[in-house]
């Protein structure tokens, strides 16, 4: 899969600065995502820890680029977690 058109979903590629291309590029595909389904003790922590590592690599990368690709990362219980939470919660930046 593209990674560029995965994201175009959320933002026109025609009006993306040069930084915002640059970052694009940076992040991982979709296989390239760790896992999170609710069957591992702490198996949260390293989507977490994935996450924080992206807005330190590539701090240009906006928030919006990662909570839209969550749907990736979160498995079974996860996803179903997650699709209720979205919709009970406003969006918040990741980072505070």
């Amino acid at each position: 899969m593209d990674k560029t058109r995965s994201i175009s979903q959320y933002q026109d590629e025609e009006n993306m600065s040069y930084s915002e291309k640059e970052a694009l590029k940076q992040l991982p595909g979709d296989s390239g995502w760790p896992k999170f389904s609710v069957t591992g003790e702490c198996d949260h922590m390293e989507l977490i820890d994935y996450i924080d590592g992206l807005f330190i690599d590539v701090p240009s990368i906006p928030d919006y680029w990662i909570t839209a690709r969550l749907n990736i990362a979160f498995k079974g219980h996860a996803s179903i977690w997650y699709t209720e939470m979205k919709e009970i919660h406003e969006r918040r930046n990741w980072l505070g």
